[in-house]
């Protein structure tokens, strides 16, 4: 049976994904990137704001009118809020909500009338990852959350927190460094809390990961930044931990971030960036930012405007804020005009962009050790642009002859220029 594995949202979503392609291929399946020419399509998707909401229920609409044949199953934050609505979509044949995900292959496989005795069985998760095209893996630690951010909708839908075994987490790493995987990226609702079940911490895991894989790259996915701890500081003195991380600010106003519920105050930020970027010359730091909270004053939002400008950063993920049912920001007085939200959306925007711009420029003339991908671009000539990552997470470019494949190799090269959306780098070996 070809399945094809569709993801909207965060990366936690793209971890689960990997997880199921391995599960399914163990059954005797096959991954495949064609929607058009899947049996099963699985649809994990998302409900962050309303328009994450209305981009699944779109997702849903056009897989199914594409390929009418083939069953459809949704899981996802906006399946687990939205259940009954999502199972009256046309063509949907199972709704599996995210207190079953782990046992989504097994229920589609039963409930579909779908389960087979395979013709030949692969080792789990063999190739599942190259042939969704990737040469880096997104592994899920945890799932759920015990905070209540006033604006968050996500904790509603994933629910308590619950942390898999070390012993799980290196098993499966090792796994994947076996099929020439390089790169593990650790994701999770709440990452920073992984093990708040288990009488562990995050910084408890990544020493194991460091002490019991060889995984050449391993990069951490959004934390929280009032969970860093001082042991936490000193894991990037290993190499192995890339020096990137996505510290979501949300607002650069204390007087919002009390409204929004959030821990950690503007000062306790900057103290926290300017520590990681002395201990770590180019330390890139990205972020979320909620534009047009509930009571967002002009004052407040020139209050972050001015802390973003100062602090800096290497990329930002904008949200204009979206009132979603069952959080408390939903009742909150002062609901930002939508014009207003508008015009502070571009307003960052154009900021976010001239500071990674001098983010890219800063880092001119450094050489890195790339992880290069299997994406590139046909050029004249005779010539091809690959592309790969830096460590501290620069989308790097460059120009190789057409027969050469750098594909899943970590080589050095030099950053000589910048483009709008990635460097430039000759290979340095």
């Amino acid at each position: 049976m070809n399945i094809h594995l569709k993801t909207l949202g965060c990366r936690l979503n793209e971890a689960e994904l990997e997880t199921w392609a391995q599960a399914f291929q163990k059954s005797g399946h096959q991954i495949t990137r064609e929607a058009q020419a899947a049996h099963l399509v699985i649809i994990n998707s998302c409900a962050v704001t309303q328009d994450a909401a209305r981009k699944s229920r779109q997702l849903i609409r056009r897989i199914h009118r594409e390929n009418p044949q083939a069953k459809l199953v949704v899981s996802g934050c906006y399946a687990t809020l939205n259940e009954n609505e999502a199972a009256t979509l046309m063509g949907v044949d199972l709704v599996v909500s995210n207190k079953d995900k782990d046992q989504l292959v097994e229920k589609t496989l039963a409930e579909l009338n779908m389960d087979s005795m395979p013709a030949m069985s692969t080792e789990p998760g063999e190739i599942s990852l190259f042939t969704r095209g990737r040469q880096r893996a997104f592994v899920k630690v945890q799932d759920g959350c015990r905070y209540r951010c006033t604006f968050c909708i996500v904790t509603v839908a994933r629910g308590e927190e619950k942390s898999r075994t070390m012993r799980d987490v290196i098993d499966e790493i090792n796994a994947l460094h076996r099929q020439n995987i390089d790169e593990v990226i650790l994701t999770g609702v709440h990452l920073g809390g992984y093990g708040s079940d288990l009488d562990l911490d995050l910084v408890d895991l990544i020493k194991a990961i460091l002490a019991e894989t060889d995984i050449p790259r391993l990069r951490l996915g959004s934390l929280e930044p009032w969970e860093l701890s001082e042991e936490f500081f000193a894991l990037f003195d290993n190499p192995r931990l890339m020096p990137h991380l996505h510290l979501p600010l949300q607002s650069g106003s204390d007087s919002v971030l009390r409204r929004m519920a959030r821990r950690c105050k503007t000062q306790e930020f900057a103290a926290i960036v300017n520590r990681l970027r002395a201990q770590i010359p180019h330390f890139n730091i990205t972020t979320d930012i909620i534009v047009g909270f509930p009571g967002e004053s002009e004052q407040e939002w020139q209050e972050s405007v001015d802390f973003i400008k100062q602090t800096g950063f290497g990329h930002i993920h904008i949200f204009t804020y979206s009132k979603r049912e069952g959080t408390k920001a939903a009742a909150l007085p002062g609901q930002v005009d939508n014009e207003i939200k508008k015009q502070r959306s571009q307003q960052l925007h154009h900021l976010a962009d001239t500071m990674k711009m001098d983010f890219f420029a800063n880092n001119v003339g450094l050489a890195f050790p790339v992880l290069w991908e299997a994406y590139r671009e046909q050029l004249d000539g005779g010539k091809a642009m690959a592309f790969g990552y830096t460590p501290n997470y620069l989308r790097v470019g460059c120009i190789i002859n057409d027969d050469e494949s750098l594909e899943n190799q970590i080589i050095n090269a030099k950053i000589i220029s910048a483009c709008e959306d990635y460097m430039i780098a000759e290979l340095n070996p």
